[in-house]
């Protein structure tokens, strides 16, 4: 929409890939090839984020060896359709002291790289392999606009020396003539954040972002599950929405409510709530970016899942509601080629599932005992059901 006066319709990057994938693809035809994959190169993290899976899982943590990416990578050959490589999971990825290697690597494969990180390791010596490396993208995850909110929220978090280090990467960057790593902002938002949205901005600029994602709260612990913005806007499918600044502003859709809606005009004076749309484009209860958009997920182990909320076991709060959700592993990349994996039947049978989206639409009916798991709903859906899940309900973006 437009910086100034009557906000112009304007489509989310997220709905014109959701417009193009129905566009090529109908409901029952070929499936989706691969383009993107999530590549997870630790899950141990230097953070104690209140908002993150790793508050509600019991699995030990661990670091992908330098053998389970080669076996993932000596796959990409069979994959011309592979845009992306994302490094990203539920870890900080610059623990891994090899990540700016693998990035080198998916470089020579002739693919786009991608790094998600808290930030805080990102020191002159690291952000200059990155650089080396040819990272194209940097997205840094934000909980807050001034240093006590993100300390509270992160716990661990130091925001000053975030900025630092981004901007000394900006620097040695401009150093050198380059455009790349493009950087952007990811901040969750809730309840004790909302107010500092209009401090966001500010900051995205001094960092030089080029776009800041803004992504609903999933609670992964009961002390949170009251933070969320989305009650009623969980009844239906939306999309997010774009306001045309700099940076760039991807908002998710939000309940309609004073409160928010005076936090949003701070940002910009002539956005309405009413600006996100209440009506699917797809004509489903949902659309999961992943599946449509040819995603798929690699844990640290090399287990191969088909988004990254399935990566894990863990619980999380669906309105309120404790759900366990168990983790869906279609193969593992050690064991078996990352090509057979993606052609195995039982995989293709779920992505075109999910495409359909024929699960109960528990958000709006509120749940019953079946909801409390992904083992099965009441339409009688196998493992793992989709129903419930907010990524598919547009609340909840990744980059």
């Amino acid at each position: 929409m437009a910086h100034h006066g009557k906000p112009a319709e304007r489509l989310s990057p997220v709905q014109i890939r959701a417009q193009r994938a129905l566009e090529k693809h109908s409901l029952r035809s070929a499936d989706v090839p691969l383009t993107k994959l999530y590549v997870e190169p630790t899950s141990f993290c230097n953070l104690n984020c209140r908002t993150c899976m790793r508050n509600s899982w019991t699995e030990p943590p661990g670091e992908m060896a330098a053998a389970t990416f080669e076996h993932l990578i000596a796959g990409f050959a069979r994959f011309p359709s592979l845009k992306t490589v994302a490094f990203w999971g539920f870890g900080e990825p610059l623990l891994n002291p090899r990540t700016p290697a693998m990035i080198a690597r998916v470089k020579q494969k002739g693919l786009a790289a991608e790094l998600i990180t808290n930030g805080l390791l990102l020191d002159r010596q690291t952000a200059t392999a990155l650089l080396d490396a040819g990272l194209d993208r940097l997205v840094v995850s934000l909980d807050g606009a001034a240093p006590t909110t993100h300390a509270d929220i992160r716990r661990g978090a130091d925001l000053s020396k975030i900025e630092t280090n981004v901007r000394g990467l900006v620097e040695l960057r401009r150093a050198r003539g380059r455009q790349t790593p493009e950087i952007g902002l990811e901040f969750v938002l809730m309840r004790r954040n909302l107010k500092e949205l209009v401090d966001l901005i500010p900051l995205a600029r001094r960092l030089e972002a080029k776009f800041v994602l803004i992504t609903n709260l999933l609670p992964y612990s009961a002390e949170m599950k009251d933070e969320i913005l989305y009650w009623m806007s969980a009844k239906q499918y939306s999309v997010a929405r774009r306001l045309s600044s700099s940076p760039e502003i991807i908002f998710p859709p939000l309940d309609e409510h004073p409160e928010y809606l005076a936090h949003l005009q701070k940002v910009n004076p002539h956005l309405t709530i009413r600006d996100f749309p209440d009506k699917p484009t797809t004509g489903l209860e949902g659309y999961c970016s992943f599946i449509w958009e040819g995603s798929a997920a690699v844990t640290w182990s090399g287990e191969v899942s088909p988004c990254v909320a399935l990566m894990h076991s863990h619980s999380c709060f669906v309105l309120g509601r404790e759900k366990r959700l168990e983790r869906h592993s279609v193969g593992n990349v050690n064991v078996d080629s990352l090509a057979a994996i993606w052609k195995r039947e039982e995989y293709r049978r779920f992505r075109k599932r999910v495409r359909q989206f024929d699960f109960s639409p528990c958000t709006r009916c509120g749940g019953c005992e079946l909801s409390e798991n992904n083992d099965t709903d009441c339409i009688g859906s196998p493992f793992p059901t989709c129903g419930d899940c907010l990524w598919a309900k547009g609340l909840l973006l990744c980059p």
